[in-house]
């Protein structure tokens, strides 16, 4: 899996523009699905058909990452930005970022921006070198992400966008596992769009495959780091984490119940997680159609929203080994 994620993670995918992610994806999964096609949102939806009698499952995981859009170049070349999804002024200053053409830049601060003050955006602007404008390539509305290298460090492994590519790299190590076993349930891995700028790609494949339950694969925050607030009880390296509630969605309380003792059958290392902020896939799937049994597996991550997110590997682990149990059994809610 090591590999998988620095693959994952190396390829540009901000939200809106996650082809090179979703064809890195494509060349993974060829022979682990029964069917494949990129629906109208490009949402990469595959299936694997069980073997009868069993659930529609969907697994979704988002293949978009945060990042920032030209807005305005200056006759010097220097461009300012707005934000792709959450990004923080105060993680910005000093970060490379890389436009999709492989065009590096560096994110400098306005001179008359007040040094002892937390940046605003507005005070941020995007330096690729240039001596003027006409030596600039991007244009407004040209998209560039954090860019720094994959790198593991004993069960620590590093990347700006393990939100969510290491969700990818989970549902992609399930199909894996999964081939050539006996599965009663259809499952769908659903590798989704644009879910940083409001889940919408979850949104509009939830509604075509119409599951029957629904299980997010994505990052949550951590309590592990000093005086984390907001606090919470999950901590990098302790195993996967169940979603109880977040920001938009509480977790079903029978898929829960079944995801716990599918961990404790299986002895596999979980968590339970109360997130007081943000939401993910999970909340989309919840609230399509007339509704549906949904959840989410996260993977505990310190630094999200940031240029350097820590997960463990342990954790990954342990998340693929919690979904290969839930799956391999009847799913009654």
């Amino acid at each position: 899996m090591q590999e998988l994620t620095q693959r994952l993670t190396g390829a540009f995918g901000i939200s809106g523009y996650e082809d090179e992610v979703r064809a890195v994806i494509r060349e993974e999964i060829a022979g682990l699905v029964d069917e494949l096609h990129i629906d109208a949102m490009g949402n990469l939806v595959t299936l694997r058909r069980g073997t009868g009698g069993g659930r529609r499952v969907m697994l979704a995981a988002h293949m978009d990452e945060i990042g920032a859009m030209v807005t305005y170049i200056d006759e010097q070349g220097f461009m300012r930005f707005a934000p792709v999804g959450g990004l923080y002024p105060s993680i910005c200053l000093g970060q490379q970022v890389q436009f999709a053409d492989g065009t590096v830049g560096s994110i400098g601060l306005d001179g008359r921006a007040d040094r002892n003050q937390a940046p605003k955006l507005t005070d941020l602007f995007i330096d690729v070198g240039a001596g003027a404008r006409g030596e600039v390539k991007q244009k407004p509305g040209d998209p560039a992400v954090f860019r720094q290298r994959f790198a593991a460090q004993g069960n620590a492994w590093f990347a700006p966008n393990m939100d969510d590519r290491i969700g990818c790299v989970v549902l992609i190590q399930l199909l894996r596992e999964l081939k050539g076993k006996d599965i009663a349930h259809d499952i769908y891995g659903v590798f989704t769009t644009q879910e940083e700028v409001g889940l919408r790609g979850a949104m509009t494949s939830a509604y075509a495959v119409n599951p029957d339950v629904a299980i997010a694969l994505d990052v949550t925050l951590t309590g592990d780091t000093p005086h984390a607030t907001p606090a919470m009880e999950v901590y990098m390296g302790h195993g996967t984490a169940i979603k109880v509630q977040d920001a938009g969605m509480i977790g079903h309380v029978g898929l829960n119940r079944l995801l716990v003792a599918a961990a404790e059958a299986s002895q596999v290392l979980y968590q339970m997680e109360v997130l007081t902020g943000g939401s993910t896939d999970a909340r989309a799937m919840q609230v399509a159609r007339e509704g549906v049994p949904a959840s989410a597996v996260s993977v505990p991550s310190r630094y999200v929203h940031s240029p350097s997110q820590i997960v463990d590997r342990r954790d990954v682990e342990a998340s693929v080994a919690l979904l290969r149990s839930l799956l391999r059994g009847p799913i009654q809610l």
